[in-house]
């Protein structure tokens, strides 16, 4: 749960990005124990289960399977983007030059010679840049991440009332916290 937790604030942290916790969504993210790392790339539109092998259970895996996940839109080769980025050779979502080899030989190697490729110790830099800019239309934080000085709740009564988020604007308005809508 630990790992869960720490993925998961890895990118509330350094990005516009939030999670709650599902009350009655069809879609939403489900974590289980698997037999590897793994999550269906984009959104389903339904039950997306993250599977985490005993050996899964580190901040750095948890994040990179919770992008994977994250992705609103999956992207065609031709539209693959870095939103003006720099090629990032340590982000979170980067395998290591000898991820899936079967031969002890690299799979993946640098155009930059000795760069070093991949990581999972938590998101980088670059990771949060290119969230923050994909989703910076939804982000009301504006996608330039960290908090937002208006990102509130006014009523100390508004945990008990979020079943009231989705229509009462009473709610809406003095609970933005509560709500996810900042």
């Amino acid at each position: 749960m630990t790992a869960i937790k720490n993925g998961m604030a890895e990118w509330t942290k350094n990005t516009c990005i939030t999670f709650k916790k599902r009350t009655n969504e069809q879609a939403y993210a489900n974590f289980k124990l698997g037999s590897g790392c793994s999550s269906y790339v984009g959104r389903t539109g339904r039950i997306q289960d993250i599977k985490l092998a005993r050996g899964c259970w580190y901040t750095g895996i948890v994040a990179h399977e919770i992008e994977n996940k994250h992705n609103f839109k999956k992207y065609s080769k031709s539209t693959i983007d870095s939103l003006g980025t720099a090629y990032d050779y340590l982000s979170v979502m980067h395998y290591g030059g000898r991820a899936f080899t079967k031969n002890g030989q690299p799979t993946i190697v640098p155009v930059k010679a000795g760069a070093p490729i991949g990581q999972r110790k938590g998101i980088s830099a670059t990771d949060a840049k290119q969230m923050n800019l994909l989703y910076k239309e939804q982000c009301s934080k504006g996608g330039n991440g960290g908090g937002s000085s208006n990102c509130v709740d006014i009523s100390s009564r508004c945990p008990g009332w979020t079943k009231y988020c989705s229509y009462h604007s009473y709610v809406k308005a003095n609970c933005k916290k509560t709500c996810n809508l900042c």
